[in-house]
C-alpha cells in the first residue's frame, strides 16, 4: 500500500490531550510517525494539510441507516457516503429496520453490505427483543458472532424489568454495552414535542421530562443489579444529567450521548409547525441545554453521537402530528460542534476530539482514538476556519430533513483517511493541494 504523508497539520490527541502541529506519515495502516519534517518515503503520496486540525477518526455510535426495508429513506451505500461526507470513518447502525436486526442473519447483512461499499465502517447493533417488542429476549450471542458491538431496542424502551436484567446479564458476559432508548412511553403516548408552556400554546401533546428519567433511572439501577455497561442514548434532561453523575459517582459503569442538536436547539425551535425540528427525545428548554453543554464539557455525557434519522421529504412535508420524529444528522454534526461549541469556548479542540472519537471509540470496543506510533491510520481532518451554509440539497444522505437549512457554519471536515484510503470530501485550505 503506498505510504501517505499528512505535511504541516495541527494534531489534536485527546489521549495525551496534546495539540501540537507536526507531519504525520501513514504506512500499511498504521500511523508511522509523527515529527516536523519528515522526509517523503519514495512513491508516497503527500498531502499539505497547513491550517486543518487532525482528530483520530471520528464514530458515530448511533445512526439509522434503514436499510433493509426503508431503502426510499436511506440505504447503507448513501448513508456511507454521507458519513464521510461529515467527517465520520465509522457509524455504529440501529436495528430499528424491516425486518428489525434481530438476528445474526440481518445483523450479518447490514455488515456485509458496509464491507461491500468500502466507505466508512458499519458497525450492527442488535436487537435487545424479538422485534423490539419488548417481549421475548433476542439470540444476543448468536448476533454478537455475527457482529454485533451493542445491543439496543433503540426507538423503543424495553419496559419488562426482568427481560432487560436478562438481556444486560448476557450482554454483560459478551463484554458489549446495553445502549437504552429511555422514554416510558406511558407518559408520552400521543406526545409530540416537550411538554410545556410552548407546547400548550402551540396546541399540541407534549412529553414531559420525567418519562425519560423514569427510564433512565430504572436501567441505572439494573445495570448495577448486573454489572453491565449501560449507554444512555440520547440525553435530553437536566434531570438525566443529575442521575448519570450520581451514579458515576458510585462508580457504576455508565456512560452517555448528547445530540447536536439537543445541545443547540430548545423546543422554540418547533415554532412554526417545523417538522425538522420534530425529534425525538424531544427539543426541551434553554435550562435543559445548558445543563447538557455543562455535562458535555465536565465529561459527565462522553460522546457526540448524531442520532441520524433521515426521513423522505413527504414524510415530513405534513402535519406535525403526523410527521415522523429524526433529524439527518451526520453530515452537519461536526461543523455545528465547532461553530457553537469550540469556537464559543464551550470545550477545547482535546475535548471536542475525544467526544467524536476516543470516547465513542472505548464504548463500542474499538482500537485507536489516539495520535501515537503504531495506532490505527484513521483521521479525520478538519479545516476549522472553513465556513458554508448548510444546504440540504448538497447531502449525500437521501436525508434532506435538518432544522439547520441556511445556518452559516464554520469548521467543516475535508477528508478522512480509511486506513489506506485517503477521501478528500472539500477543497484544502490555502497551499494544500495534494501533491502526488
Amino acid at each position: 500500500m503506498k505510504a501517505i504523508l499528512f505535511r504541516s497539520g495541527t494534531l489534536v490527541d485527546p489521549l495525551g490531550e496534546k495539540v501540537w502541529e507536526a507531519d504525520l506519515l501513514v504506512e500499511d495502516g498504521r500511523i508511522k510517525g509523527i515529527s516536523k519534517g519528515l522526509a517523503s518515503p519514495r512513491g508516497a503520496q503527500v498531502i499539505n494539510v497547513s491550517g486543518c486540525l487532525i482528530f483520530p477518526g471520528c464514530v458515530d455510535v448511533h445512526v439509522h441507516l434503514r436499510e433493509p426495508g426503508g431503502e426510499h429513506k436511506e440505504t447503507i451505500a448513501t448513508g456511507v457516503r454521507a458519513a464521510v461526507r461529515g467527517g465520520f470513518v465509522a457509524v455504529a447502525a440501529m436495528p430499528n429496520t424491516s425486518p428489525v436486526a434481530d438476528n445474526a442473519a440481518v445483523v450479518g447483512y447490514v455488515a456485509a453490505r458496509g464491507r461491500e461499499e468500502g466507505w466508512s465502517r458499519v458497525l450492527p447493533i442488535g436487537a435487545l427483543s424479538r422485534g423490539s417488542q419488548g417481549e421475548e429476549l433476542a439470540p444476543l450471542e448468536e448476533m454478537w458472532r455475527a457482529g454485533a458491538v451493542a445491543f439496543s431496542d433503540d426507538g423503543h424502551w424495553l419496559a419488562n424489568a426482568q427481560l432487560m436484567r436478562r438481556a444486560m446479564e448476557y450482554a454483560q458476559m459478551l463484554g458489549v454495552p446495553v445502549i437504552s432508548h429511555c422514554e416510558e412511553s406511558e407518559l408520552t403516548r400521543g406526545g409530540v414535542m416537550n411538554e410545556g408552556i410552548t407546547a400548550t400554546r402551540l396546541g399540541l401533546r407534549g412529553m414531559p421530562a420525567a418519562a425519560e428519567e423514569i427510564a433512565v433511572a430504572r436501567d441505572l439501577v439494573l445495570a448495577e443489579l448486573t454489572g453491565c455497561h449501560l449507554h444512555v442514548a440520547h440525553v435530553s434532561t437536566a434531570g438525566v444529567v443529575r442521575l448519570l453523575r450520581e451514579a458515576r459517582s458510585r462508580g457504576l459503569s455508565v456512560s452517555a450521548e448528547v445530540t447536536p442538536h439537543h445541545l443547540i436547539l430548545t423546543e422554540e425551535a418547533v415554532q412554526g409547525y417545523d417538522t425538522n425540528a420534530k425529534v425525538n427525545p424531544p427539543l426541551r428548554t434553554q435550562a435543559d441545554v445548558e445543563v447538557l453543554l455543562e455535562a458535555l464539557a465536565d465529561g459527565t455525557i462522553a460522546i457526540v453521537a448524531t442520532d441520524h434519522a433521515p426521513h423522505a421529504r413527504e414524510e415530513k412535508e405534513t402535519e406535525f402530528d403526523q410527521a415522523p420524529f429524526g433529524i439527518s444528522g451526520l453530515e452537519t454534526a461536526i461543523p455545528l460542534i465547532f461553530t457553537e461549541l469550540v469556537h464559543k469556548g464551550i470545550i477545547g479542540l482535546t475535548q471536542a476530539a475525544a467526544r467524536l472519537s476516543l470516547a465513542p471509540r472505548r464504548l463500542l470496543g474499538l482500537p485507536g482514538g489516539s495520535l501515537a506510533e503504531g495506532e490505527p491510520a484513521e483521521l479525520t481532518v478538519i479545516d476549522p476556519e472553513r465556513e458554508e451554509v448548510v444546504d440540504p440539497a448538497n447531502f449525500a444522505s437521501k436525508g434532506r430533513n435538518t432544522p439547520f437549512a441556511g445556518w452559516r457554519l464554520k469548521g467543516w471536515p475535508v477528508g478522512v483517511l480509511l486506513r489506506d484510503r485517503w477521501c478528500l470530501v472539500r477543497e484544502l485550505p490555502g497551499a494544500g493541494r495534494e501533491e502526488i
